[in-house]
């Protein structure tokens, strides 16, 4: 169905069909209402780029991918949260532009969006600890949103980003409740923030109950199978190898399964193993009973709030800044269990 067709069912003209769509204040609210009715029934989408001649907009939300991280491009994080904002992105007449830049020229990839009016806002993913990429935007005072946040950056910016520290202490307490001492941390990249934070909250939790971290028991890499693979496999050879292993990705927690397969060992019964589940749709963890205890948060969802957030920053460019700080649950699978005894 087309506006012209939309109109004559309404009986109204074009001009006052596609006001009423774009949200125009001259349009009275019984009129917008009744035509948003009508196009929702006969599922009607304005052309996002009629939208924009009408409306002055491009229409598009862009995501600048630095080429360091076009392997992002194939990482199911990474793809759940485009698909979850590209859900609230087509509900709201956006479309989306992916782009990359080195790392030497994101500022000019940035300006070049905007200077050609290419896109009206951007979605700035995986900050690192100090992330410049904030300053940067914040200084072209363009609409932006931070999918995490940046520990170095004193700055205000919108930001959505799950509490990794909370959650990753809690995981941690969960297993020193269950008798475990010998705790390990395979992480992520730790000049990454989500990555920084979640070292914090297991050493947290380690300090409170008295623990002494083992630097032996702490790892940081790009999070794959094969680090996961790797790295349990050489902490299980050392003297007094980790009852529980703390993963920071259900990928990298396959590779910890499988290492603990080729040793003998049983996963939850003579290692304990806690992941964070982004909830993906094509990594599941498990059906009616989750394959591992997990922090789990849904990085989809995620992705609509972040969506919803950027068009509200869009929209209303003057508001004041605005944060939102999800909680993952502690999901209890079959992964873990008491520490066992070692004679």
């Amino acid at each position: 169905m087309n506006l012209k067709q939309l109109s004559e069912i309404l009986g109204l003209s074009q001009t006052t069909v596609s006001r009423a769509l774009n949200g125009y204040p001259e349009v009275n609210e019984a009129t917008r209402v009744r035509v948003q009715a009508a196009a929702d029934q006969h599922g009607y989408r304005p052309n996002s780029r009629a939208k924009g001649l009408a409306t002055g907009k491009s229409m598009v939300i862009g995501h600048v991918i630095p080429s360091s991280s076009q392997h992002e491009m194939v990482n199911p994080i990474f793809g759940d949260f485009v698909a979850g904002a590209a859900r609230t992105y087509s509900a709201n007449g956006y479309d989306m532009m992916f782009t990359t830049a080195d790392d030497t020229s994101i500022e000019g990839a940035y300006r070049s969006l905007f200077q050609r009016g290419a896109v009206d806002g951007v979605v700035l993913q995986g900050p690192k600890v100090n992330e410049r990429r904030i300053d940067l935007l914040n200084r072209m005072a363009v609409p932006f949103i931070v999918h995490g946040r940046s520990t170095g950056i004193d700055a205000e910016y919108d930001w959505i980003d799950v509490n990794n520290k909370s959650s990753f202490r809690r995981a941690t307490q969960f297993l020193i409740d269950l008798g475990h001492r010998r705790i390990a941390l395979i992480n992520g990249l730790e000049d990454m923030d989500f990555a920084q934070r979640r070292r914090a909250g297991y050493l947290q939790a380690l300090e409170q109950a008295g623990l002494v971290p083992d630097p032996q028991l702490m790892r940081s890499a790009e999070m794959t199978e094969v680090y996961g693979h790797h790295e349990t496999r050489d902490m299980l050879q050392l003297d007094d190898p980790p009852t529980a292993i703390l993963a920071s990705s259900m990928i990298s927690a396959i590779g910890v399964r499988r290492a603990l397969d080729e040793a003998g060992l049983r996963i939850g019964r003579d290692v304990s193993v806690i992941a964070h589940d982004d909830d993906l749709s094509y990594l599941k963890n498990g059906q009616d009973v989750p394959i591992f205890t997990a922090t789990r948060s849904s990085v989809r969802h995620a992705g609509e709030l972040a969506a919803e957030m950027l068009i509200e920053r869009i929209k209303s460019p003057d508001d004041p800044v605005k944060t939102r700080l999800l909680e993952a649950e502690l999901v209890v699978g079959k992964s873990t269990g008491p520490a066992p005894n070692r004679i």
